[in-house]
């Protein structure tokens, strides 16, 4: 018990010390999907497939250059095909480097918790690296392009097939 206080307690303390430099917001935009198949699988049928993503964020300055952005979003990938769209609820957390007031470059992890049929031979839960570049259009405003690449394969094992996701996001958003 002693300990779940303690560690309640250096949540709440963390929040604290990050809501003198933090900044809240939303974002949306399209996505430009596929699955990269190994190599025995090149000639599979499948095209890239269209979609959407919407998210919330928080952004908490570590230093002067750096922030880190914790994310939670979702986003509508996977390939054109009905049995290989994949849509997921994710968690990226992203430290961007501020290179001046409108330009910033961000890269981290991302996890990725199928929202759909679990039993259907894909992951349920999956890995990404991603990476980006953020501009600012005024001081709330903003684009975005993020690169999202799959550390993983997507199949389940025992099924003897191997892809991964890749997905470009092109993304507008508001900070408060």
């Amino acid at each position: 018990m002693k300990k779940t206080i303690l560690f309640f307690t250096l949540i709440l303390a963390s929040f604290y010390g990050f809501s003198q430099n933090s900044v809240y917001g939303v974002r949306a935009g399209i996505n430009i999907s596929d699955l990269d198949f190994e190599d025995q699988f090149d000639d599979t049928p499948h095209t890239h497939r269209n979609g959407f993503m919407i998210g919330f964020f928080g952004e908490y300055k570590l230093s002067n250059l750096i922030d880190i952005a914790p994310e939670i979003q979702f986003s509508a990938e996977g390939s054109k095909e009905e049995e290989l769209r994949i849509n997921y609820i994710q968690l990226p957390v992203l430290f961007k480097f501020n290179l001046s007031n409108n330009f910033a470059l961000a890269v981290g992890p991302q996890a990725s918790l199928k929202a759909h049929e679990y039993d259907d031979g894909i992951k349920n839960f999956t890995f990404s690296g991603v990476a980006g570049i953020d501009y600012m259009i005024t001081d709330e405003f903003f684009l975005d392009f993020r690169y999202k690449y799959g550390l993983q394969n997507l199949v389940d094992d025992e099924l003897g097939v191997e892809f991964k996701g890749n997905t470009m996001q092109i993304g507008f958003g508001v900070k408060f």
